[in-house]
């Protein structure tokens, strides 16, 4: 099956399960399948929600991805500062982990694709 379209809450077509399943709803997916001709509808919902401390690397000089978000301009420049590079394509800045630790920036660091 092909994924044409993916909604967020609150876009056109997720009115309705906006309303059957409320803050749980992620994200709302038609799937065509072109061999029996039908259109499936897919919803991605929140089952459960625990805290989560990502693991740190056992090299500190190994690179992490970082979030930081764009009204964040002080940070940003701190991150800079440390010489992070952007990533446009993951929209995360990469550091060394030694110098996110030393940022306090621990909390922020980007699951790995």
């Amino acid at each position: 099956m092909e994924v044409r379209v993916t909604l967020r809450p609150g876009q056109r077509g997720t009115k309705k399960l906006v309303e059957r399943f409320g803050d749980r709803l992620i994200c709302v997916r038609y799937r065509y399948d072109a061999t029996s001709h039908r259109r499936v509808t897919s919803v991605e919902l929140v089952v459960d929600e625990a805290p989560w401390t990502p693991s740190a690397p056992a090299n500190m000089a190994e690179t992490v991805a970082v979030r930081v978000n764009y009204d964040e301009s002080a940070l940003r420049q701190k991150v800079k500062q440390a010489e992070g590079r952007w990533n446009a394509e993951r929209r995360v800045w990469l550091l060394p982990f030694g110098r996110v630790r030393a940022l306090g920036l621990v909390d922020r660091i980007a699951s790995p694709r």
